[in-house]
């Protein structure tokens, strides 16, 4: 364990930590002192409540900011649909239409007609 020395609101703290993680804790008491700051807290009158106000302000960010990373993305816009040749389809029906309509006169005149 290490012990880290904070200045925070003005104040300075003595808080003991794992070793190696002084700097993070360094880091986010950075972020507590930088809210108090947004807040035009200090920490002379009501300590407790001050850090109880920053800390829940930051809770409240943290919130917002899970909330958004595990909301499911937008859905992404349907693909654009293929340009359709109107005259090379009318082409290719009309060519089907006149095979069906050959199949079907040699289905009428009989098996002899072929």
């Amino acid at each position: 364990m290490s012990d880290v020395k904070l200045k925070v609101g003005g104040r300075q703290y003595t808080v003991a930590c794992a070793d190696g993680q002084e700097d993070s804790v360094r880091r986010l008491a950075g972020v507590v002192d930088e809210k108090l700051t947004q807040m035009g807290a200090n920490l002379s009158g009501n300590e407790a409540k001050n850090l109880l106000f920053a800390s829940l302000l930051l809770a409240d960010e943290l919130d917002e900011a899970r909330k958004k990373a595990s909301a499911p993305p937008p859905p992404s816009p349907a693909p654009a649909s293929p340009a359709i040749d109107t005259d090379c389809v009318a082409d290719k029906l009309e060519r089907l239409a006149l095979a069906l309509e050959n199949a079907a006169s040699r289905l009428e005149s009989g098996p002899e007609a072929s």
